[in-house]
């Protein structure tokens, strides 16, 4: 049972050793691409902060709340796009028929296509997320209760954006092309994780709380974190569920992507 398990951990880690080195062979390529990334995904949060130069609260949070919001939903989705990002093109797979080929393969389908073409330059984000985490820590009354909230939030945050990609990149067996219905939900979901959900209507938190539930990426534990009730009037508990959304999204998007396989009846080209 063990083996089973470790064994497309194994596959993955020797396939993103390959992509790694070939990506590190041209350094001044890779670094210019970081920073580059870094700087680009920095304009997110820049465009808050100035935003707070003519206001003092959004939806009732002040700048540093934003911050934690935004470092937690920026680090997960980081993880989670630089970890299996590239099953985002499984329909350019389907197209080309570079599906058929890893079908022919000894590894575990989802592992070839979550790290294929594996790219460093993706820790970008990750590095300009994590430093506007830093940032907003000092807002938090930290104990030992809320350190563990914390990792716990972004183990769950990475969890949650690692099954909605591998879920709605599922879409592309049927529809062949859709990685930009894909992308509303993910990078999508990152952008309105951003910001507080007391700026949207009542309905949209209820729907990104029980529908998709991308609102425990990071409010629910934040607003544990910042000792606060839920605004919506939702029980408290749910602070403590990203852990379990997390799974639930997995599980559902491990069904979808064994349904879409089994469905896959060559590209026909």
């Amino acid at each position: 049972m063990a083996d089973r398990l470790w064994r497309p951990v194994a596959c993955y880690g020797d396939m993103v050793r390959l992509w790694i080195r070939a990506e590190l062979s041209y350094p001044a390529s890779f670094a210019m691409l970081v920073v580059g990334s870094m700087m680009i995904n920095a304009l997110d949060f820049v465009a808050i902060a100035i935003m707070f130069s003519s206001i003092d609260t959004l939806g009732g949070f002040g700048l540093r709340e934003i911050a934690l919001l935004y470092g937690a939903t920026g680090v997960g989705i980081g993880v989670a796009d630089t970890a299996i990002g590239s099953v985002e093109r499984i329909g350019e797979f389907v197209r080309t028929g570079r599906l058929d080929q890893m079908l022919t393969k000894p590894v575990p389908l989802l592992v070839q296509v979550c790290s294929d073409r594996f790219t460093l330059r993706r820790l970008g984000r990750i590095t300009q997320a994590s430093v506007v985490l830093v940032w907003a820590l000092p807002i938090v009354d930290w104990t030992p209760t809320r350190v563990l909230v914390a990792v716990v939030m972004l183990l769950s945050s990475s969890a949650l954006f690692f099954g909605l990609f591998v879920l709605f990149s599922c879409v592309q067996f049927w529809t062949t092309d859709a990685s930009e219905f894909a992308n509303a939900f993910t990078y999508g979901g990152n952008t309105l994780t951003q910001y507080p959900l007391t700026v949207f209507p009542r309905e949209v938190a209820l729907a990104l709380t029980f529908v998709l539930p991308i609102a425990f990426v990071n409010w629910y534990p934040c607003l544990y974190l910042l000792g606060r009730s839920d605004p919506n009037g939702l029980p408290d508990w749910l602070q403590f569920c990203s852990p379990l959304a997390a799974a639930a999204v997995i599980t559902v998007a491990l069904l979808v992507w064994r349904t879409g396989v089994r469905r896959y009846t060559s590209t026909g080209s």
